[in-house]
């Protein structure tokens, strides 16, 4: 299978996706049952970005020439990949790349997430046979050349013992942070409020965290969140923010609340579900800048929004050189040596 038909087969992944293909429709209703937390315009929303940003045919084309791949590729190699399960189809970047270049993957998928990536896989098989050469799945991975692991802190630990001896990626916890100034205009107020409860915040590229000036003015931010007031009557997410608001009294802790987000200062970048940090700054010639300078240095960091970065409402639209944590997957799989087929 050469690089024109992998792309020519994602392109018409991309068609049946965003089509009204009952089995697809089942795959996604079964996805929602088995995992609480993938609520079903959840996972529309991560298979239209994935669609638009990932699967369209310049968008591919673009990027295999970026990295100049070679349309027949010669003895690849066996990556296993181990996914997440935080959000609908997160490990679905890590596959592309995968199969894009050539090699083959053995995919050890999330037990929160198993159902949605078995059916894209089962699609690309469907259209074409060659294709289940280069896909596979198992319980544990055996016989790779190679690893790419997404996980917790704690995972990550075991993968860095396991794969040691092999080339490997290995991802841990992350999150993101927004920088205010002030002066955003309820749009932009209303777009971060996407980044922040998209998915219940449960992203790495969640805004998990806030930068306001000194003597900020709270009332538009939490007026523009109400938006999303409505996931207050779902029964996990509201458990939590029932739970975070306890502690907050019992502790006599200062918050901010709109009745579905609790504002803590706190200079933590990890919040929990329902609940936003924030962290103030003096208002200052390049106070911004030297934050965001420390912030993209800091290795808990994945996504900085912003009038000067990321936009607003845009975190959870990554594009196809958006690389998790930074580290360009394509170019480790192209680093890697040439195996024997």
């Amino acid at each position: 299978m050469n690089l024109e038909q992998r792309i020519n087969l994602l392109v018409r992944l991309g068609q049946t996706l965003a089509g009204g293909d009952p089995g697809w429709t089942a795959a996604k209703k079964r996805a929602a049952a088995e995992n609480g937390w993938f609520r079903p315009e959840f996972i529309d929303l991560a298979v239209e970005q994935i669609v638009q940003e990932f699967l369209q045919r310049d968008k591919l084309t673009a990027w295999a020439e970026k990295y100049q791949l070679p349309m027949e590729k010669e003895g690849p190699g066996n990556i296993g990949l181990v996914m997440a399960g935080n959000i609908p189809l997160v490990g679905f970047h890590d596959f592309l790349t995968i199969f894009l270049s050539g090699h083959r993957q053995t995919i050890k998928p999330s037990s929160k997430d198993n159902v949605l990536i078995r059916y894209v896989a089962e699609q690309l098989v469907g259209q074409d046979p060659v294709a289940g050469d280069f896909i596979g799945f198992a319980d544990r991975l055996k016989g790779c050349d190679a690893f790419i692991a997404t996980g917790s802190n704690n995972s990550a630990r075991y993968f860095d013992y396991y794969f040691s001896k092999y080339p490997h990626i290995i991802r841990r916890n992350r999150s993101s942070v927004a920088l205010l100034s002030g002066g955003e205009s309820p749009e932009e107020l209303s777009a971060l409020a996407d980044d922040v409860y998209l998915y219940f915040g449960l992203g790495c590229r969640n805004v998990t965290k806030i930068y306001t000036p000194e003597n900020y003015d709270f009332i538009p931010l939490l007026e523009a969140f109400r938006k999303y007031n409505y996931l207050s009557d779902y029964n996990k997410y509201k458990n939590n923010y029932d739970y975070y608001l306890t502690l907050l009294i019992l502790n006599k802790k200062l918050y901010m609340t709109n009745g579905s987000i609790l504002l803590e200062e706190n200079p933590g970048l990890f919040s929990p579900i329902s609940v936003l940090h924030y962290e103030q700054y003096r208002q200052e010639p390049g106070a911004l800048s030297l934050l965001a300078a420390n912030l993209a240095g800091n290795p808990d960091n994945q996504c900085i929004v912003g009038r000067d970065y990321t936009p607003f409402g845009n975190a959870q639209r990554p594009s196809l050189h958006d690389y998790a944590d930074g580290v360009d997957t394509m170019q480790f799989i192209l680093s890697l040596p040439r195996f024997v087929s």
